[in-house]
């Protein structure tokens, strides 16, 4: 199988980029930045021009897009968490990411199907950064909003502190967030010219920045016709600094993770997600009383940085293709790095969140039901051709293979509820 050639770059987004390295000191940006542009420039960045089904999807698959039982199932554990709550009215879910849209139909639907009391009392709020991808979910959930009328597009601003009794859900959103690239060592073409750099700083925390190579004078950010002539493209390329900030040290201790020790062989370079503390204080905030779920593909912080480990999670992906290279296709695909989820239950208890409990996909969904679901597939089915069976059952299974979707984490944080029963999708014991 041959793979699809990588798109060339969006010149108009990385003339953007080199603007804003050229207005910084030293002509350089922490990595950080170039991945918040590349991906959520308002209008360039890849969530502003891939919006739309034929896009992002073309580029990765969540579990929603494989069929309505993701959305349902979660729609059972909703109908538990609003229970444990003594079902209030209103009951908000706040999805945060919401994608093409595909979750809130299926949730909304089976609620309305089969648990009407909940239903009645739901409202549902969409949290987006990209204007572009409000506008494609609006379309596309125009004929809900004009049936039902509970659902809402708001901003964190808009949302007032302590007013949400519900749950704030997320599902891939965090693996999404710009992190900071972090770097002990060096290669030797790293070190070019910096003749000391090896005794001053080859022992110390570094952070990756992002400049412009050779000033700017090398094309890489080709137009849609491949033309490279214009000297207004440019290639960027890595130099090695100082950390940003000193909350970068401050999390690797946090978490007891020394990668200046000897067991981590040089260069070693992994992944920070300050972002995600800022978010979790954020949702802690506006919520009073009720759940927060993140569904996400991670690892707990040993596995994380782990010493194997030595470049790190962040992947790049363009039609169904991965690969580690941030610098090519910019603002035409997708980057993500792992999510830690040590470092999200610790933030978590810091905000006021108390850990319920981690546990894996295949396993949260087997406890909501899935397994009666692949049971009932078994059962003699006169509606239902043996080619539809087939397709079903390999589509619930590929929820739960533990070499995929199943191995994704899921993490459940509650405020104000230190008494409240075990929630439904953590009644199968995890294995981490």
């Amino acid at each position: 199988m041959v793979s699809p050639p990588i798109a060339a770059s969006n010149p108009i987004l990385c003339q953007m980029i080199r603007d804003r390295i050229f207005a910084a000191p030293d002509r350089r940006i922490p990595f950080v930045e170039f991945m918040e542009l590349a991906l959520y420039h308002p209008q360039q960045g890849y969530y502003a021009t891939n919006r739309d089904q034929a896009g992002i999807q073309t580029d990765f698959l969540t579990s929603p897009h494989l069929s309505h039982d993701f959305g349902e199932l979660l729609a059972v554990q909703f109908v538990d968490f609003w229970q444990t709550l003594d079902r209030p009215n209103p009951f908000t879910l706040v999805e945060m990411g919401a994608g093409q849209g595909l979750l809130v139909q299926d949730i909304v639907r089976y609620l309305h199907r089969h648990h009407f009391a909940c239903f009645e009392a739901l409202q549902y709020i969409i949290i987006e950064k990209s204007a572009g991808l409000i506008a494609a979910q609006q379309e596309r959930l125009q004929p809900l909003i004009d049936r039902w009328g509970k659902l809402y597009w708001r901003s964190w601003d808009e949302i007032l502190p302590e007013s949400i009794v519900g749950c704030c859900f997320s599902n891939e959103l965090v693996d999404a967030f710009p992190v900071h690239w972090i770097q002990v060592g060096a290669d030797e073409d790293q070190i070019g010219e910096q003749d000391n750099w090896r005794e001053q700083m080859s022992d110390q925390l570094q952070e990756v920045y992002v400049t412009v190579a050779d000033g700017g004078s090398e094309p890489n950010c080709k137009d849609d016709e491949g033309d490279s002539d214009d000297p207004s493209m440019v290639k960027f390329s890595e130099v090695l600094g100082e950390p940003s900030s000193p909350k970068l040290k401050a999390y690797f201790d946090g978490l007891g993770i020394d990668l200046l020790s000897d067991r981590y062989l040089k260069p070693y370079r992994t992944e920070v997600n300050l972002a995600a503390k800022d978010w979790l204080r954020t949702v802690a905030d506006r919520l009073q009383r009720g759940y927060l779920l993140t569904i996400d593909y991670g690892y707990p912080a040993h596995r994380y940085y782990s010493p194997t480990r030595n470049q790190g999670t962040l992947q790049c992906y363009y039609q169904h293709q991965h690969h580690s290279d941030p610098y090519q296709a910019i603002g035409r695909q997708d980057i993500t790095a792992h999510v830690n989820f040590t470092a999200l239950k610790q933030w978590g208890e810091q905000c006021g969140l108390q850990t319920v409990g981690l546990t894996q996909q295949g396993l949260f969904l087997m406890a909501l039901g899935l397994g009666d679901r692949l049971t009932a597939l078994s059962q003699p089915d006169p509606d239902l051709t043996v080619q539809t069976i087939l397709q079903r059952r390999e589509t619930l299974h590929a929820l739960i293979d533990p070499n995929g979707l199943g191995n994704f984490g899921v993490l459940i944080q509650s405020k104000h509820l230190t008494a409240a029963d075990l929630p439904k999708g953590l009644t199968v014991p995890p294995l981490f």
